[in-house]
Parts: structure tokens; C-alpha cells; sequence
């Protein structure tokens, strides 16, 4: 029996709403021209169906791609998950459909297109992460540290743990302004929340000094013979710098 093509998936913008798209696709004999969230509406000349998310059928399929793919497989399908490349959730069915049928040897297959756009996308996701490790700047308020962040892609689920780890005795607070969510926490509990929107207070005093400080020493240990603005701009570029004290 030929898989149906003429129809669009939406679904609640959930990883395990996508896997249930994935799931969907496979048990129904359907190869969806669109997938796309609630909030994310398209207008398709297609007829839409609406996929209900079931953590039992997520569950499934994530099991299914650890034992017939690879570890790799979920690892590049969860990072395009958080990308924001268009039509990411094509591009992890197309994957998904070829490494079913090409099992563990697939993350080998540079040369195939599908394999090639989720290493891609998977590779960019984790480098934009890397970077912010180190470009996110925090400030203190009231006794919490607070930090602004403008990424492409929806990185803050990787930077969490990362600052957990580093901090597990402060109050963090991290808020992606791009995808409007904001990461919380405290005393080891933690939340990922959508937030419309995040106006952090004034700097107090003492906040205000180590700003300054950290400008100091920034400026101090340039060597104003060795200034190279395009090698800069290539290892931190421009749009990081709005949110770092540093060029405040």
C-alpha cells in the first residue's frame, strides 16, 4: 500500500509531539508534505491533521531510535529538534525513514542529503551552545544571577545543566529573549517556563562596580598592537556582543 502525501501534520511544538508525528507517519502510512506546531500555523492547501501527543507512542519511538540507529541517531534528531532551521521537522522524518531502513551504519553517509542537513543543523545547535558557555554574562540582583541571552536557536535546554553544574549554590535566572523562555533556578529545583518578557532592575551599586571592573580587565590585557577586529568578530561575533558587559 503507497503512503497518503497529501496531507499536513500539526501538533502541540513538544519533542514528544514530534515523535508522535513520527510515529503517525509510519503506523498510518503517511508522508506528510508539512509538520508544524500550533503556533507555528501554515497555510497549506492540504488537509490538516491534528496529532494528539501520547508519551507512551514518544517513548516508543525514542526507544526505537536508540536500538535499530544509534545513541548518535536521537542525539542529531533532538538537536534539530531545538534548531530553528526551516521545515526542521521534514528533515528529521526524512532521516528517520532512511535510517530505519539503512540501521546504525547511516551517521556514516555524509554523501546522502538527509543524513548531510541533520549533521549540519546538529553541528550548528551545538556550536552556538559552546559559544554562549562562555559569552553569557550574568548579573547579580537581590541575590540572584540573572542573564539575557538572544540565540538563533532554542540552545537554553543545553546551557542549563551546564550552569547548574557550575552554580548549584545560586539562584540563576536565564532568559532567552529570541524564543521567549526563561530558565529558573534554585536550590537545586529547576524550571523551563515560557516568559513573554523579562525587564531585569537596576544595577545596584556593588553590581555596577564589578561591571566595571570586569571592563577594566577586559580592556587592560588588550595588546593594542595585536588588534585584529576581524579575528575578533570571527571567534565572538557581533551579535553576542548586546548582551556582554564587556562592550557595554
Amino acid at each position: 500500500m503507497p503512503y497518503r502525501t497529501n496531507i499536513a501534520y500539526t501538533y502541540d511544538g513538544s519533542f514528544s509531539g514530534l515523535l508522535c508525528c513520527i510515529h503517525e507517519s509510519y503506523y498510518a502510512k503517511e508522508l506528510p508534505a508539512a509538520i508544524f506546531s500550533y503556533e507555528n500555523e501554515i497555510t497549506t492547501i492540504f488537509p490538516v491533521k491534528e496529532i494528539t501527543t501520547n508519551e507512551d507512542f514518544a517513548q516508543k519511538v525514542e526507544n526505537s531510535i536508540i536500538s535499530k540507529i544509534s545513541h548518535e541517531a536521537l542525539h542529531h534528531v533532538r538537536y534539530c529538534y531545538l534548531s530553528c532551521a526551516p521545515e526542521r521537522e521534514l528533515i528529521i522524518l526524512n532521516f528517520l525513514r532512511l535510517s530505519y531502513k539503512t540501521g546504525r551504519p547511516t551517521m556514516n553517509m555524509l554523501a546522502n542529503d538527509a543524513v548531510r542537513k541533520i549533521c549540519d543543523i546538529a553541528r550548528n545547535v551545538s556550536g552556538e551552545a559552546h559559544k554562549y558557555k562562555g559569552f553569557l554574562r550574568f548579573s547579580e540582583h537581590n541575590g540572584a544571577l540573572a542573564a539575557i541571552i538572544e540565540p538563533k536557536n532554542f540552545i537554553l535546554p543545553l546551557l542549563a545543566p551546564h550552569f547548574c553544574d557550575r552554580f548549584p549554590a545560586e539562584q540563576l535566572l536565564i532568559y532567552d529573549k529570541t524564543h521567549k523562555h526563561a530558565f529558573i533556578y534554585e536550590k537545586g529545583q529547576h524550571h523551563l517556563l515560557p516568559l513573554e518578557n523579562f525587564d531585569p532592575p537596576p544595577a545596584s551599586e556593588s553590581e555596577s562596580t564589578y561591571r566595571a571592573l570586569w571592563q577594566q580587565f577586559y580592556n587592560t590585557i588588550a595588546i593594542p598592537a595585536r588588534l585584529n577586529p576581524n579575528l575578533r568578530q570571527n571567534h565572538m561575533p557581533k551579535r553576542y556582543w548586546r548582551q556582554m558587559t564587556e562592550f557595554k
